[in-house]
């Protein structure tokens, strides 16, 4: 009896669904630092102390400014369309840390991106993923150039957003899901070297 060959995965974009049945068939181990963006795999750079430190004063911000409005989640998958699922790095997402137990989000508030090495991908690849998910926000703490770039208004069908300024270390941010909170730019961005 003739057994058939195995077939090869099918061309095109890999989709959310069969990204995570990697992870199941043991082709990607749950902590590799990959992430999926637009039907491809990418792998995310080691992260160097200028970006940890951004990573963590986000997070740090965000809970204190949010409290227990929404749950503030740090470099976990977040589903961002049927081929996209980055891990950024803060995500401010609706609901309860239970509403996430067992599905990740399909929604966010805000999003950030500490960038530094990332810069470009960041700016255009990542920018694009979040504006079609329709995120209303999305930070850059660009530790280059100690500014973060606040882009708003999604623009789901041209994949980009509508509004983007820059905010100093000398700067606040409101943001749009929480406009009575005000979070100093500085606290998000490491110190500057001398």
């Amino acid at each position: 009896m003739d057994v058939p060959a195995p077939q090869p995965e099918p061309a095109g974009p890999l989709t959310v669904e069969r990204y995570f049945a990697l992870v199941d068939e043991g082709v990607l181990a749950p902590d590799d630092r990959v992430e999926l963006l637009e039907g491809v795999v990418v792998s995310m750079a080691p992260q160097n102390t200028p970006h940890a430190s951004g990573v963590a004063r986000a997070t740090r911000a965000l809970m204190r400014a949010v409290g227990e409005q929404a749950v503030v989640r740090t470099q976990l998958s977040f589903i961002a369309g049927p081929y996209s699922v980055p891990e950024p790095d803060v995500a401010v997402v609706p609901g309860r840390y239970e509403d996430y137990d067992h599905v990740h989000p399909r929604t966010a508030l805000l999003v950030i991106e500490v960038a530094d090495s990332s810069l470009k991908q960041d700016r255009l690849t990542k920018a694009m993923v979040y504006a079609a998910a329709d995120v209303p926000e999305y930070w850059i703490v660009n530790v280059v150039h100690g500014q973060v770039e606040v882009h708003r208004d999604p623009d789901r069908t041209a994949r980009r957003y509508r509004s983007v300024s820059v905010v100093r270390r000398d700067g606040q941010i409101a943001p749009v899901a929480f406009p009575d909170v005000s979070i100093d730019a500085d606290t998000l961005l490491p110190t500057p070297t001398a």
